[in-house]
Formats: structure tokens, sequence, C-alpha cells
């Protein structure tokens, strides 16, 4: 077997069922190794160093690859450099980079974290922001910081804080109980209910179907995922948005916001708005931070948190 990668798999395999002190010390030294290699490229950076590039380039371009979620909590960095430098901050958006999914996982884009579409329904959204000089799609810009590095850097993804991953490649740390995302309320959703459930990061244990009792729910999200919802909330509505600088404007306007670990919940705890979070029991990776925000593992609690915060 000249395979490199399989040999490792097999001496893994070995080790797990064999001897497991040795099999946490050959996890360790693969981590080690890992890691070693990614160091090598001098990649990571510190706030003084960042200051330095924005002095010496009179700009700060930022690359992001992934999806869409991924780029709303990317934005606390490029935010907080805004109050430490005084140059443009351009955001630029790299297309079609390869998805990897856990098996029986799905997503919306198949096998790719950003494609044009989904690029277009963010950009508006993206524009909007007042610390962001321009957001444009890659091609071949010279690029300052790199926002995901986390994926090469060896952290744990399945676990965390997606918006702090960012922190630890830069050495920037913002402070996630404010807001860092901004829209116009759109007040036509003052008294509804805004719901978003993907088909992936589900809790197994969590039923919907109690808020068929509630007349003020509309759901958010493609439509497969609003028929599934509609199985157990037969008066449902669906709001198709035209992009997601609508998305947020309701979600900024709406008595409070439902949602599990995907996409428009990170647009609710960007905005800081009444938000509820299902938490997802094998990758709690989405903390909800700073007021306004709550989140369950559980069904009572879930229920008892929809039923107050209706009243007000």
């Amino acid at each position: 077997m000249k395979n490199p990668f399989a040999l490792k798999m097999l001496a893994s395999a070995w080790w797990r069922f064999v001897d497991k002190k040795q099999y946490r010390a050959y996890k360790q030294q693969i981590y080690r190794e890992k890691i070693d290699t990614f160091l090598t490229e001098n990649i990571i950076l510190t706030l003084d160093e960042i200051k330095d590039i924005a002095t010496r380039n009179k700009r700060l371009n930022f690359l992001h690859s992934g999806n869409a979620g991924d780029i709303i909590y990317a934005l606390p960095v490029i935010k907080q450099l805004s109050a430490e430098v005084d140059v443009p901050l351009n955001l630029l958006l790299k297309l079609n980079q390869p998805l990897r999914l856990a098996q029986g996982m799905t997503h919306p884009l198949n096998n790719v974290m950003l494609n044009t579409a989904t690029a277009n329904l963010i950009k508006p959204l993206l524009d909007a922001q007042p610390y962001l000089t321009s957001c444009e799609i890659y091609t071949n810009q010279p690029i300052d910081i790199n926002l995901t590095l986390f994926r090469k850097a060896g952290i744990k993804q399945d676990r965390g804080n997606i918006a702090r991953w960012n922190f630890y490649t830069t050495g920037v740390t913002a402070d996630l109980s404010k807001p860092w995302l901004f829209a116009e309320p759109d007040n036509a959703y003052a008294g509804k209910i805004i719901l978003a459930r993907s088909s992936r990061y589900n809790n197994p244990i969590i039923d919907y179907s109690f808020l068929a009792a509630y007349d003020n729910i509309v759901f958010i999200g493609v439509k497969s995922e609003y028929e599934t919802m509609k199985k157990d909330i037969p008066n449902l509505e669906w709001l198709q948005v035209k992009d997601f600088k609508q998305m947020a404007e309701v979600i900024a306007g709406c008595k409070f916001f439902i949602g599990n670990q995907s996409f428009p919940f990170s647009i609710a705890e960007g905005l800081k708005v009444k938000r509820v979070l299902e938490t997802y029991h094998a990758a709690p990776n989405v903390v909800v931070e700073g007021p306004n925000g709550y989140d369950f593992y559980f069904q009572k609690p879930f229920e008892a948190i929809v039923k107050e915060l209706n009243k007000a």
C-alpha cells in the first residue's frame, strides 16, 4: 500500500482499537504535522501587521470563498478594522469553491460553497453595510486578508463559534454582543414571526407543529424547505425574497425570528433582533451573543420562549 493518506487512516484505525493512549498521541502528531505545514506559509496576522498593510497599500482587500452564512459571520472583523484603519475596505467573493458535506447532508448549492446566483443575492446586503467600501467578485485582485484561512488552520468547525474563527487568524477581536449588520426595518412585518429552517442542522427531538396555533408566522427560505415546514404548520405563509438585503429588512422589522443554524439566522444574529436559535446537537457552532437572543436544545423551553415573545 503506497498511498500515504490510506496508510495514515489504517494506522489511526489500528491504534484506535488496540491502544487508545497511543491513538490519542497519534492524532496529536497528525494534527501537529498539519498545523506545522500551515504555519510555514506565514499567513497568520496580527492587528499591528494589518495596520502596516493598510498604510502600505492604502486599502485592505478581504477575500472570502465560503458559504453565505460564513460571509456574514466574517463581517465583525471587517467592521472592527473600520475603526482601526482609515483606508477603503473591499470584500472580494471567490466563487465555485468545492463544498464537502457530511454523509446524509444536503445543501441548496449542491457541491460548491458560493456560486454566481448566491453572490448576486448577498451583494446588495453587503453593499449596504456602512463600513464596506465595495463588494465585488474575485478576479485575481490583490488580497491582503484571507477570511477563509480557518478552513486550513486546524480549527474544529463542528463546535465553538463561527463568528470567532477569523479572530484566530487575524488577531482582530470584535464585540459580538453588538450589531455588525445593518438593515432598514420593513415595518410591514412588525407583527409577524419570521421562521427559517434549512434541511441541514435539524435537532431530531424538536417538533415545530405547535406553531400551527399561531396565525402570524411567515417562512423565508427555499421552496422545498417551506413545503416541508408547511406539513407541520398548515397555515404557514411563504415569502420569496428578491435578495438577501430584503431578507435582512424583513428580519429587522419582524416581531421576532426563529431559525436553525443556517444563513437566515446569521442575519438575525448580526442585526441583534429578537431571535430564537434551534441548536444542532451534533455541531453547535453558532452561538447567540448579546441582547434579545435565545437558544434551545429541547422542546419545552422552545415552546415557552415562543409563547413569551409573542405576548409582547
